[in-house]
C-alpha cells in the first residue's frame, strides 16, 4: 500500500473533464474567472470536471467527486461529506458556534458557502475546484480555495435529457432537463432532480434500514433574455428539498446502529438570482443580485443507544434548527481591448460586492435547563480589481487586490452580546510566461478569514474570542504538452503560511463534582505551514483508449501552540491533510457502442481532529463501470467500491461513550462511509 503514492506520481494523469484531444482540453472556460480564461491559461491550480467525468462516477453529491482533486478532503459528521478541506485547510463541523467558512462554494450565481448540503449535483455543466487563496475572486470565504458548481445554461445549444438510475439499498435516482426558445431571444430551462436510498446502516433497535437514509429532491427554473444587442438578462431560481436521516454511529463502529432517537439532517432552500451583462465597445459590465433563505435542521442521538441499554447507560439527544436569510450584490466592469493602459499594455477590472446574513440558532438539547438561541448577522463589503499587463510577448504581470469590510454582531438568550469590526486586505501577484505551448507561472497570493466567537456559556473569558488569519501562498506551476501531443499536464508546488491559525481545540472546566467538563472551541496557533505539489496530466494513448490521473502531495503542520491541558504544543500535523491523494482513471472503447471505465482514488492516512490523535487509515478505492451508447440512449452497468472497502468519513477520540466498560477508556468512534453499491442508469438525451 505504501508504494501505491510513488506509482501513481509515475503514472499521473490529469483529472480534468473527459475531452477527445488536447485542443479540446485548452478550451475548457473557468467560469469563475473575471474574465472566463482557458483553464490552460489560469496562473492558479485549478481542477475542471465537465459532465463526462461527473457521469463516469455515478456523481449523486459533491464529495462523489472531490477524491479526483489532489490535495482536497472532506468530512462528514452529516448525511453527506459537505465539510471540505483544501490543501489540509478546512472546516469539519459545526454546531452552536457560527461558522465562517475556508473554502468558499458557489453554485452558479449563488454564494453556499457554509450551506454543504446544497452540493447535490444535477444538470451540471461542470464543477470548478480551485486550489490556494482566492480572496481576489471571493473573498472572505476562500482562505484555502474555492469550489463551484456550474450549471447547464438556457443559451441556444441546450440539449435536453432524461436519466433514470436503481441500484441496491433500495436506492433510486431521477433527473430530467429541458429547454428551447420562448420568443425571439427568449429562452428557459427547467431541471428537477429526486434522490432516495435507505442507506447502509441497519437500526437493530427499530428493526429498521432507513434511519440513515438519503432524501433529496431539487429543482431549477432558468430565464435567458437578450434584452437587445448588447444586453443580456438572467434570471434563475433555486429549490432544494433535503430531509435526510443521520444514524451513523455506533458503540462498535459498525453499521448496526441501536438509536432510539435517529438523528436528521434536512435542508429547505428557496433561491432567486438575477443578472445583467450589457457589452459596451470599453467592456463589459455586470450587475448579480441574489437572495437565498434556507431553514436547516441537525439533530442526532448522542448516547448512540436505547434507553435501558445498560444500568449506567444515559439518554441524550441535541438537535440544531437554524434560519438562515443571506442577500448579495455584485457589480463588475471589465475593460475592452479599446480601454487598456498604459500605452495599451493593461486590461482590467474593478468591482464592489456586498453579502449580508442574518442567522438564526436553537439548540435543543436534553440536558439544557432552557433552549439555547442566538442571532448572528455578519456583513461583509468589498472593493476589488485585477490587471493583467502584457511586459513583452511571452511574459504577463497579473495583479489583484481586495480591500474587504467584515463585521457580525452575535447576542443570544444566555445574556451574550457582541459586535466586531474589522478590514483585511487580500489579493495576489503572478507572472505569467509563455514558453511555445507552454505556461509556466509564478504567484504570490494572500487569503483571509474573518475573526469569530465561541459561544457555548461556560467558556472562560480569555477563549471567548478567535482571531482572524491569514493565509500566504507562494505558488510555481506549468501547464501543457507533456512529452508528446496526445498528453497535457499542469502541475504545481507551493508553499502556504498561516499566521494566527485557527484551530479547534476545547475548553477545561471543573464540575462542582471535581471532574472536568470540555468545551468544543475554535483557538489561534501562531503559525501554520502547509506545503506540497501537485500533477494532473491526461494521455491519449491511442484513438480508443485515454487514461487520467492525479497526484497530491501535502505536508501540513501548525507550531507554537499551547492548548486547553496546558500543553505547549512544538509542531503537529493538522488535521484532514493526508500526505497522499491520487487518482487514476481510464476509458477504454471496446467497440462502436461499449466502453468500459475504471476509476481508482487513494488517500492516505490522517488525523481526524487537531484535539486527538485519532487517524484515518490509508484508503484504496475502486469504482468501475460498461457503458453502451446506442443513438441517443446511453445505459451504465456500474459498481462503487467495488471491493466493499470499509473506510470512515469522520472520527472522533479522546472520550469513551460506552457504558458496558462504565466510561472507563477512551475510545476511537468512526463514521463508516458507504459500502460496495452496484446499478443500472439509463439516459436518455434529446
Amino acid at each position: 500500500m505504501k508504494k501505491t503514492p510513488i506509482v501513481l506520481a509515475f503514472l499521473a494523469c490529469g483529472a480534468h473533464s473527459v475531452e477527445t484531444d488536447n485542443t479540446d482540453i485548452e478550451r475548457i472556460v473557468v467560469t469563475s474567472d473575471f474574465r472566463q480564461v482557458s483553464l490552460a491559461l489560469l496562473s492558479s491550480s485549478a481542477t475542471v470536471l465537465g459532465q463526462a467525468r461527473l457521469q463516469s462516477r455515478q456523481a449523486e453529491y459533491l464529495d462523489d467527486v472531490l477524491n479526483i482533486a489532489p490535495n482536497v478532503n472532506f468530512a462528514s459528521g452529516a448525511s453527506r461529506g459537505r465539510f471540505v478541506q483544501i490543501r489540509g485547510i478546512g472546516e469539519r463541523s459545526q454546531f452552536a458556534e457560527p461558522i465562517n467558512p475556508s473554502v468558499s462554494f458557489l453554485v452558479d450565481d449563488f454564494d453556499f458557502s457554509g450551506l454543504g448540503a446544497a452540493g447535490v449535483l444535477f444538470d451540471t455543466e461542470q464543477v470548478e475546484v480551485f486550489r490556494g487563496p482566492q480572496s481576489t475572486l471571493f473573498g472572505t470565504g476562500a482562505l484555502a480555495g474555492a469550489i463551484k458548481i456550474v450549471s447547464a445554461q438556457p443559451d441556444e445549444d441546450q440539449t435536453s435529457h432524461v436519466q433514470l438510475r436503481a441500484s441496491n439499498k433500495s436506492s433510486y435516482r431521477f433527473e430530467g432537463a429541458t429547454g428551447q426558445s420562448l420568443a425571439e431571444g427568449v429562452r428557459y430551462r427547467a431541471s428537477l432532480m429526486h434522490n432516495r436510498s435507505d442507506g447502509f446502516v441497519h437500526n437493530q433497535y427499530l428493526n429498521r434500514d432507513d434511519t440513515n437514509n438519503i432524501d433529496e429532491t431539487a429543482a431549477r427554473l432558468a430565464l435567458q433574455w437578450d434584452v437587445d444587442s448588447r444586453t443580456t438578462a438572467d434570471v434563475s431560481y433555486r429549490w432544494y428539498d433535503i430531509d435526510n436521516g443521520y444514524d451513523g454511529f455506533s458503540l462498535d463502529n459498525n453499521r448496526i446502529s441501536l438509536a432510539d432517537e435517529p438523528g436528521f439532517d434536512t435542508q429547505q432552500t428557496h433561491a432567486l438570482s438575477v443578472s445583467l451583462t450589457t457589452d459596451y465597445t470599453a467592456g463589459q459590465l455586470k450587475l448579480v443580485l441574489t437572495h437565498a433563505s434556507h431553514n436547516l435542521a441537525y439533530g442526532y442521538d448522542e448516547d448512540w443507544t436505547y434507553t435501558g441499554f445498560h444500568p449506567l447507560g444515559y439518554t441524550s439527544f441535541d438537535a440544531y434548527f437554524r434560519d438562515i436569510d443571506t442577500q448579495t450584490a455584485e457589480i463588475r466592469f471589465t475593460s475592452a481591448d479599446s480601454l487598456r493602459l498604459f500605452n495599451d499594455t493593461t486590461s482590467w477590472t474593478i468591482g464592489a460586492h456586498f453579502k449580508g446574513s442574518e442567522e438564526s440558532l436553537l439548540r435543543q438539547y436534553t440536558y439544557d435547563v432552557t433552549d439555547f438561541a442566538s442571532e448572528y448577522t455578519p456583513t461583509t463589503k468589498a472593493l476589488y480589481g485585477e490587471t493583467h499587463t502584457t511586459l513583452t510577448d511571452a511574459l504577463t504581470l497579473v495583479l489583484g487586490l481586495r480591500l474587504e469590510n467584515y463585521d457580525f454582531d452575535y447576542a443570544d438568550n444566555q445574556g451574550l452580546k457582541q459586535s466586531h469590526d474589522t478590514s483585511m486586505e487580500g489579493g495576489k501577484v503572478a507572472l505569467q510566461y509563455s514558453a511555445g505551448e507552454h505556461l509556466w507561472y509564478a504567484s504570490v497570493s494572500r487569503g483571509f478569514k474573518g475573526a469569530g466567537i465561541n459561544p457555548a456559556q461556560r467558556v472562560t473569558n480569555d477563549n471567548r474570542f478567535f482571531d482572524a488569519e491569514y493565509n500566504w501562498n507562494y505558488e510555481l506551476g506549468v501547464k501543457g504538452p507533456l512529452l508528446v501531443p496526445e498528453a497535457s499536464v499542469r502541475a504545481a508546488v507551493f508553499y502556504m503560511r498561516r499566521d494566527n491559525t485557527q484551530v479547534n481545540d476545547f475548553d477545561v472546566l471543573l464540575r462542582e463534582d471535581g471532574t472536568p467538563d470540555f468545551i468544543d472551541i475554535i483557538d489561534n496557533a501562531d503559525l501554520g505551514t502547509n506545503r506540497g505539489a501537485e500533477a494532473e496530466v491526461s494521455w491519449q494513448a491511442s484513438a480508443q483508449w485515454q487514461l487520467q490521473a492525479s497526484v497530491g502531495y501535502l505536508d501540513a503542520s501548525f507550531e507554537q501552540y499551547t492548548n486547553a491541558k496546558g500543553e505547549f504544543v512544538d509542531e503537529q500535523q493538522q488535521a484532514q491533510a493526508p500526505r497522499w491523494t491520487a487518482n487514476i482513471y481510464s476509458d477504454l472503447i471496446l467497440s462502436d457502442t461499449l466502453s468500459w471505465r475504471l476509476d481508482i482514488d487513494f488517500k492516505d492516512r490522517y488525523r481526524f481532529s487537531d484535539g486527538h490523535d485519532v487517524m484515518s487509515p490509508s484508503t484504496t478505492l475502486v469504482n468501475t463501470q460498461l457503458v453502451w451508447q446506442q443513438g441517443n440512449w446511453n445505459t451504465s452497468l456500474w459498481v462503487n467500491n467495488a471491493f466493499d472497502k470499509t473506510y470512515y468519513v469522520r472520527g472522533f477520540g479522546g472520550f469513551s461513550n460506552d457504558p458496558r466498560d462504565e466510561y472507563a477508556f477512551a475510545e476511537p468512534y468512526y463514521q463508516l462511509a458507504d459500502g460496495r453499491q452496484y446499478g443500472v442508469t439509463v439516459n436518455y438525451q434529446f
